[in-house]
């Protein structure tokens, strides 16, 4: 008789095709079934319990099952769940709305509604391009960094530089133009990159809308961080000649960086932000796109004059993701998040200081609450990511490395403790994997 994990999975793999996965790993790596969760940890059918030291792919703030939040969504759910917001409007979307506009930089005044990350980043590019179109300037080409991802849908996709990604739907994707990403945290380094920016810029800016960036850290691109100076520069150079800047805080937002949103360390507001992920801390999908009045006013005119937005979801706007939002909004409203997040930052950097004295290790980096540690010496045949991955599950701990690129991005309740156990689990997977790789 099967357990019930084993049943669940089988069960799963009749019907279910999993995201980012080849289907074909699953003959010989198991599935994890969750029962429940609660706080950081996942639970099992047979009661395993699993540190979530990813937040479920970046999304969860303040722990699963969350109290306050759950409370909130439930308090909505009795009045209501949903209704379309072309001609209609609620009170959560509202309130979320005039919430958003408050604590995101000075120039972003007005709010788009969408459903989820890459949805948002579709609705900046058209909004964007559509801007210009509606002041008479054919731009068709957007601008973004080399090493980049921003989605997975064909708009998001073709302002990435995931080379598989690209390489597979190359006759599908839409007119990009990339720029060198900042090689490392130094200001030297950005100066270098602002060069290759401006060379570019001087050359083609009459065709690009808008240039697009994951402000300090580039999530899936292996977590790499460059120092805030660079993003100070492409904002007085897409000012100067004529294109937006379009910040994708998506992965960074909502405190991930040190502070409320990456583009503060700069001082800057851009033309657009699109936020998701922490946004409903990690309930419900939902996604915005923030801009300003003037971007605003370019669309607002008669109807027969054609200039309005073409955009729309069925769930933009859902009352019950805007009630989780508006929750976990009030949570940093009601206690010092982020200066609980930098004693817990400089605890964990603190911690990872004895990884830089293993040999395949090549280089440990923390920005805020994400810390990320690359592994040198492994071919992507060797799957060490993978091999990790398993190991730590093995040890209650939820790692999903980025290919060679071990990372933590916990929830923020994580305690002292339980970060102890998440930093020793990583630490003795490596040292596993370099005394098997030294044995060879």
């Amino acid at each position: 008789m099967l357990s019930k994990n084993n049943e669940i999975m089988q069960q799963d793999i009749e019907v279910i095709w999993h995201p980012c996965t080849q289907m074909k790993d699953h003959e010989t790596l198991p599935l994890v079934p969750i029962k429940y969760a609660k706080g950081i940890y996942l639970y099992d059918f047979e009661n395993n319990r699993y540190i979530d030291a990813v937040s479920s792919w970046w999304v969860n703030l303040f722990g699963h099952v969350n109290e306050h939040i759950n409370n909130k969504i439930k308090a909505q759910l009795d009045n209501l769940e949903h209704v379309l917001l072309a001609g209609f409007t609620h009170k959560p979307a509202v309130e979320l709305a005039h919430r958003l506009v408050d604590i995101t930089p000075k120039d972003l005044q007005k709010v788009f509604y969408v459903d989820n990350g890459s949805s948002a980043i579709e609705a900046t590019l058209k909004m964007s391009y559509h801007y210009h179109l509606n002041n008479g300037k054919r731009k068709p080409i957007f601008l973004s960094l080399t090493n980049s991802y921003h989605g997975e849908t064909i708009g998001a996709l073709s302002v990435g530089d995931v080379s598989l990604y690209k390489e597979t739907y190359e006759q599908l994707l839409i007119q990009n133009l990339q720029v060198p990403v900042p090689k490392d945290q130094t200001i030297a380094s950005a100066k270098e990159a602002l060069l290759k920016l401006e060379d570019l810029l001087k050359a083609r800016a009459d065709e690009i809308s808008a240039f697009i960036i994951e402000p300090l850290i580039q999530g899936a691109g292996g977590m790499h961080m460059y120092h805030y100076e660079y993003i100070k520069g492409a904002r007085v150079l897409t000012k100067q000649y004529g294109i937006h800047l379009i910040a994708d805080e998506i992965m960074t937002g909502f405190g991930r960086t040190g502070k409320m949103f990456a583009c503060e360390y700069a001082d800057i507001s851009p033309d657009f932000m699109t936020l998701s992920k922490g946004l409903t801390g990690g309930y419900l999908p939902l996604s915005v796109v923030m801009t300003t009045d003037d971007i605003y006013k370019a669309f607002y005119c008669d109807y027969n004059e054609y200039k309005a937005f073409l955009h729309s979801h069925s769930y933009t706007g859902n009352p019950l993701a805007c009630s989780a939002a508006i929750a976990t909004l009030e949570i940093f409203e009601q206690s010092d998040v982020l200066g609980d997040n930098r004693k817990k930052a400089e605890y964990i950097l603190d911690l990872v200081e004895k990884f830089k004295l293993l040999e395949n290790v090549d280089n440990v980096r923390q920005q805020g609450m994400i810390t990320a540690i690359s592994l040198k010496g492994y071919s992507p045949k060797e799957r060490i990511g993978v091999k990790i991955y398993e190991y730590a599950l093995s040890q209650g701990v939820l790692l999903r490395p980025l290919g060679n690129v071990i990372y933590f991005m916990p929830p923020y309740i994580i305690t002292y403790e339980e970060i102890d156990k998440m930093i020793d689990v990583a630490y003795n997977s490596i040292i596993k994997f370099l005394f098997k790789k030294s044995s060879k």
